[in-house]
């Protein structure tokens, strides 16, 4: 049936013949989308020495907010990020921290709320970040870990903190790290950092822990082609995931050759050789094994003194990454390279100019531009 609009005849009939069956009514009139009562509340901006006593207190909510604003691209905002950073500094350090990374579908998230609920048990606090990637086409992040990780994303102690990749490895690396700062001053004690996957995030996470550990699961294949030389000289440790079933015997015999595989490679700096371990996330077993395998590795470094030594070069790796940044940002935010670089980039693809030279020309107009500022 299709309604239409009555006409001035048909309104007539309607008028001449009230008791029709043709009567129509007035209606309601269209009322209001949004509530005209409803008061947009303006969230109270928190001082610096109001963000640093709600870290070093362990409040949770300042906590998210202080990372909030360490992530925002707001200039304002990351001048703020860095005082809070500077003030917290001198309680942080005192954690142990361990990068997860794994093949997709190996169970990193799994693996870590079933060993997270057990370091809890040990009285520990932990803080785990997690680095989502971004799409490439919308930018847009899932950030679902606190979705998978059911079990522990109640525990009062633990904290879990998705970050968005944002196509920005190093930016996300930087702002990781000064994130591990804030945790470790509100006093976790335990901090996780699982990454997107194996990829290039990898070597920038690798920079940030004191151990870095590599998830793999059996049979998918041949388990020797899951061995990429490049991942594999990082890992202090591998974790054979899902033994359990009808896979504990596949997952025994990864473990075999994985173990074989590591031997091939030359002795680490820190003179610890890696162990391969199995566990079930679903039936428990295997975690304690994985979790004294940890301590077993920081007793070791701590000892022969590689625990402190790699702590120390990290420093001096991100403060040098910091200086990259910070130039990379100020180049392209300088008024004449923006005003200019539009048009340098039109002539390379128009093949009028090289890729090299316009890269070197923009840049004279940097330095040009600064020194005429001075």
């Amino acid at each position: 049936m299709s309604f239409t609009k009555i006409d001035h005849y048909e309104k007539e009939y309607i008028d001449h013949h009230h008791d029709s069956a043709l009567n129509v009514a007035e209606g309601v009139a269209d009322q209001p989308i949004v509530n005209p009562y409803f008061q947009r509340r303006r969230k109270r901006t928190l001082s610096t020495d109001e963000y640093v006593e709600g870290i070093l207190r362990g409040d949770i909510t300042v906590l998210s907010q202080a990372i909030t604003l360490v992530e925002s691209s707001n200039p304002d905002h990351y001048a703020q990020a860095q005082e809070i950073i500077e003030r917290c500094l001198p309680h942080s350090g005192k954690s142990v921290r361990i990068g997860i990374t794994g093949v997709p579908g190996a169970g990193k998230s799994t693996f870590i709320e079933a060993i997270g609920n057990m370091v809890t048990s040990l009285r520990h606090k932990l803080a785990v970040l997690a680095i989502d990637p971004s799409s490439e086409r919308s930018g847009g992040s899932i950030l679902g870990d606190k979705t998978r990780m059911e079990s522990i994303s109640s525990n009062p102690s633990v904290f879990i903190r998705p970050s968005p990749s944002a196509g920005s490895l190093g930016g996300v690396a930087r702002k990781t790290r000064e994130t591990i700062v804030l945790c470790e001053a509100a006093g976790f004690d335990v901090v996780f950092i699982e990454t997107v996957g194996v990829g290039q995030s990898e070597t920038a996470v690798h920079s940030m822990v004191d151990l870095f550990m590599l998830l793999q699961i059996s049979g998918a294949g041949d388990e020797l082609q899951g061995i990429k030389r490049g991942i594999m000289e990082m890992a202090d440790m591998m974790v054979i995931t899902k033994a359990d079933g009808e896979n504990l015997h596949k997952a025994e015999l990864a473990r075999t050759q994985f173990q074989g595989a590591l031997r091939l490679f030359p002795m680490p700096e820190s003179e610890w050789r890696p162990k391969v371990y199995t566990c079930s996330a679903v039936t428990r077993t295997g975690l304690e094994e994985v979790w004294k395998g940890v301590e077993e590795f920081l007793d070791h470094t701590e000892r022969n003194g590689y625990f402190r030594h790699n702590r120390n070069r990290q420093n001096k790796y991100w403060m040098y990454e910091s200086i990259n940044e910070a130039l990379r940002n100020s180049f392209y935010r300088d008024p004449e390279v923006e005003r200019r670089i539009a048009d340098y980039e039109e002539r390379v693809l128009d093949a009028k100019i090289s890729s090299f030279i316009a890269a070197k020309e923009l840049l004279d107009i940097y330095f040009k531009d600064k020194s005429e500022n001075r």
